[in-house]
């Protein structure tokens, strides 16, 4: 390849940086014949985070003009956007937001040039001694851990780097930062699919011990749709939120008395509650599993066996010191189930042995972390757990993923795709031999390949006993979430000591292979609640059909339906209140019931009634027993869409 600077070599315009030789690099670094390089596209992964980075300088240059007294921290590249931490004496406002987004614009418009120069740890720390955050990422470039964003300075002896903001008419630098880059080559490049959204307090480095910074939060896209159509999905995203659809439809609700992230559900949400579990216990049974039930404290000696209490000691609840021992409340169940397993002799005859039950576990997460019911801090899990022989592995984990895949499409959920998350063979979190941890991951990724599905690595993910398969899912306005996860598991049944007795009399290791379907019931909850807005299918909607006399004559007519459609499991009611007719079914239809059945003369006198559709959409005259058939096969069929024509 010929010897030339990125610009040279690149002259589409979409191109924001080049990866040299598998790393990525500014456009204007100087390569040579022998160099590969490719270039880096403004709306590929690697450029968005590019382009959202450099949009987060621009902020940090903005806020110093405006505030020169503002002292920065980080800002990297997030999902979907950026943020950057500044200490200030007073908070931002929205007022401030919007000087700020003057400035950017301006800084933007004017095409500052981003230069990359290597300096020395004294250099730096004599060019930003009035930036104490920036000093003390400099002190900890010698190995210390600096978090995992864009905006850490490369541990273990790495060069350090400063980035100025080149004015292009004068050729002065009239900005600087500590950044290990890439960059784009001009601020140009940015353009206007860029928006600061909001503000919030941050810790310094995480850390509830440092100072509390302000962060200020923005996105940036390629172009101003791209933009548009990503603030029309969080506008999406909003009016699915489950918290708000929680409180709105009577769900459930998170009580200060009871604390952070401890929710409990009401009627109507126990409703939906019951109806995942009694599914999710039938299709366990179905598959082989059978039902186990453990405590919710124990002894600390049963982490130790499973080698948890290292690694998640930080987030289980403090012990309790009972009778000279102390005691945790269960962060997992696995150990548990062990105890279970080791309670007599097992045969290989009895393998795969199967175990499930629906376990309580509490973890103290950080009130800032805590979210709804998608991050609790007390969460149900369909926890399973195979034992099996090594040769059995590659079979049960087929099985098990075929299990996950048919669950989730019965809850509507069909687009997904499969991560598979391995050890980092350089961190010492991970326990067991290379051999055994390549034994494992291969049998995952051959069960994952075999699949067909897109498989995605996540290096690094693995627990600490083990690779593991998620499954990603995408809901219905195209966001993704974690799902079920089966993890491959060496490590505890040596922990606990579990054998079988092999055909040949020798007492073997089995494998263990953990498996939550929905992973947390909560969490899951949650996650339908915003894929159908609220509009659950018919049969996990806390109400499934209304009935709406026309006058309050045909209400002992209606009446007589309804007791028909519960005496067949139907979960309906009789609106027989004083509201107007127009009244009921707008009250009906806001809390989202599939099904509404109207009933006055004509219907009566033909022994029919009237459905009405939760689109709005209506279908009149139909004979009571063809009204009570259609309800239930779209209970019994799952049906996800109840419109007229589909049911």
């Amino acid at each position: 390849m010929k010897v030339a600077d990125g610009f040279e070599l690149f002259t589409d315009r979409s191109v924001v940086a080049m990866r040299v030789n598998g790393e990525l690099k500014d456009l204007a670094t100087q390569t040579t014949t022998t160099d590969v390089v490719e270039p880096v596209t403004i709306d590929s992964p690697d450029g968005l985070s590019i382009l959202r980075h450099s949009t987060a300088h621009v902020l940090a240059q903005a806020v110093q003009t405006i505030n020169p007294e503002a002292k920065l921290g980080i800002g990297p590249p997030i999902a979907d956007g950026f943020y950057y931490d500044f200490d200030v004496a007073e908070p931002f406002t929205p007022e401030d937001l919007k000087a700020l987004d003057k400035e950017m614009a301006r800084i933007i418009r004017s095409g500052q040039r981003f230069m990359r120069r290597v300096v020395t740890d004294d250099q730096a720390r004599a060019e930003l001694a009035g930036e104490p955050y920036k000093l003390e990422l400099i002190e900890l470039k010698g190995g210390a851990s600096v978090g995992d964003d864009n905006e850490s300075v490369e541990v273990g002896g790495g060069e350090l780097t400063i980035y100025d903001n080149v004015d292009p008419k004068t050729g002065e630098p009239v900005w600087k930062d500590l950044c290990r880059g890439p960059h784009v080559p001009s601020t140009r490049m940015i353009g206007n699919g860029w928006a600061l959204s909001r503000v919030a307090a941050a810790y310094w480095r995480g850390s509830e011990k440092n100072p509390q910074l302000q962060r200020i939060y923005g996105t940036a896209w390629p172009t101003k749709d791209e933009l548009r159509a990503y603030q029309h999905r969080l506008e999406e995203a909003a009016r699915r939120d489950h918290r708000k659809l929680g409180a709105e439809l009577d769900l459930f609700s998170f009580p200060e008395e009871i604390g952070s992230g401890l929710p409990v559900f009401h009627p109507k949400g126990g409703v939906i509650k019951r109806e995942m579990e009694d599914y999710v216990r039938r299709r366990h049974i179905e598959e082989g599993f059978q039902y186990v039930s453990t405590p919710h404290i124990t002894k600390a000696h049963v982490f130790e066996l499973s080698g948890h209490l290292p690694y998640y000691k930080d987030t289980m609840f403090p012990p309790m010191e009972l009778e000279n021992s102390e005691y945790y409340l269960k962060a997992m169940n696995c150990p548990m189930q062990n105890l279970i397993y080791r309670s007599r002799g097992r045969s290989y005859r009895e393998l795969p042995l199967r175990f499930f039950e629906f376990g309580t576990v509490y973890r103290y997460e950080k009130s800032g972390v805590v979210q709804g019911l998608t991050r609790v801090r007390g969460l149900t899990q369909d926890d399973s757990h195979s034992y099996v022989t090594p040769e059995q592995a590659p079979g049960e984990i087929q099985h098990l993923l075929d299990f996950v895949l048919g669950l989730l499409r019965d809850f509507g959920l069909d687009d997904f795709y499969l991560e598979l998350s391995t050890r980092d063979a350089n961190s010492e979190k991970f326990k067991g031999s290379d051999e055994q941890w390549d034994v494992a991951t291969n049998v995952l990724r051959e069960v994952a390949e075999a699949s067909g599905l897109e498989l995605v690595p996540d290096p690094g993910g693995a627990a600490f006993y083990g690779p593991k398969i998620s499954v990603q899912a995408r809901d219905a306005i195209g966001r993704t979430w974690q799902m079920s996860t089966i993890q491959y598991d060496f490590n505890q049944p040596e922990g606990f000591g579990l054998e079988y007795t092999a055909a040949d009399g020798t007492h073997q290791r089995p494998v263990m292979i953990h498996s939550a379907k929905f992973g947390s019931i909560e969490r899951f909850f949650g996650v339908l609640t915003e894929h159908y807005a609220g509009a659950f299918p018919v049969w996990l909607s806390p109400v499934q059909v209304v009935g709406i006399p026309v006058a309050e004559d045909y209400a002992e007519y209606l009446g007589e339906v309804i007791l028909q459609l519960k005496e067949t499991g139907v979960r309906a009611q009789l609106d027989a209140s004083d509201d107007r007719m127009q009244k009921k079914i707008r009250t009906h239809t806001k809390a989202k019931v599939p099904f509404q059945l109207i009933a006055g003369d004509e219907d009566r006198a033909n022994g029919a009634v009237s459905f009405r559709f939760r689109d709005g959409s209506q279908e009149n005259g139909v004979p009571v027993a063809d009204a009570i058939r259609r309800i239930q096969e779209a209970i019994d069929t799952r049906a996800q869409v109840t419109t007229k024509g589909q049911i």
